[in-house]
């Protein structure tokens, strides 16, 4: 048996709830009412090589835990190393078939990540090489007419003397459709 002020207890935190639920509730749709731990909803974002509280070290932009790989993310097999470069020039094929199609999607995917270092053409001749700030990089209908889909696919991934990896800013697939491009400009 409940005494009275533990049942006046129970009626007030219940209509403190009722009313707390109420007063997020209205009828304009430019409100949205009031979250109560609006954190539940939307986590704080860091902003990048800023300062984070929540670790000892203080860093916001930290490596993936080791073995574990990334959802939607591919499994790359082949270090960054020349065994891996040699071994992925050897072993890998590309496993997207050409059409028409492809070959368009790989151009623009080569004029919108490739062309302003290697040129419109692969002769190494783009916007950032006129600029003078950049040596020239080697040309695909020469220098690289004889590379193969795996060490194209190798270099896209890491990247290779002065060019970046791409392995995060493009898909496999896109990877894939560029070389079939690349195969083109070497007069394959």
């Amino acid at each position: 048996m409940q005494t009275h002020f533990q049942l006046t207890i129970t009626k007030t935190a219940s209509l403190a709830l009722l009313l707390a639920a109420l007063s997020s509730c209205n009828n304009d749709p430019r409100h949205p009412g009031y979250e109560f731990m609006p954190d539940m909803y939307r986590s704080p974002s860091y902003e990048v090589n800023s300062y984070n509280e929540n670790f000892k070290n203080g860093q916001v932009n930290m490596q993936p835990v080791k073995g574990t790989v990334a959802q939607n993310h591919e499994v790359y097999l082949y270090p960054n190393t020349i065994e891996g470069y040699e071994a992925a020039g050897a072993e890998l094929k590309n496993p997207i078939e050409k059409s028409e199609i492809v070959l368009e999607e790989g151009k623009v995917l080569y004029n919108d990540f490739c062309s302003h270092c290697h040129g419109e053409k692969g002769e190494g001749n783009g916007t950032i090489v006129d600029l003078g700030k950049f040596p020239p990089p080697p040309s695909f209908s020469n220098q690289l007419k004889e590379l193969s889909d795996g060490k194209m696919y190798h270099s896209i991934t890491y990247g290779k003397n002065l060019m970046g990896p791409h392995g995060l800013i493009l898909s496999p697939e896109e990877r894939w459709k560029i070389i079939h491009h690349l195969n083109k400009l070497q007069g394959k």
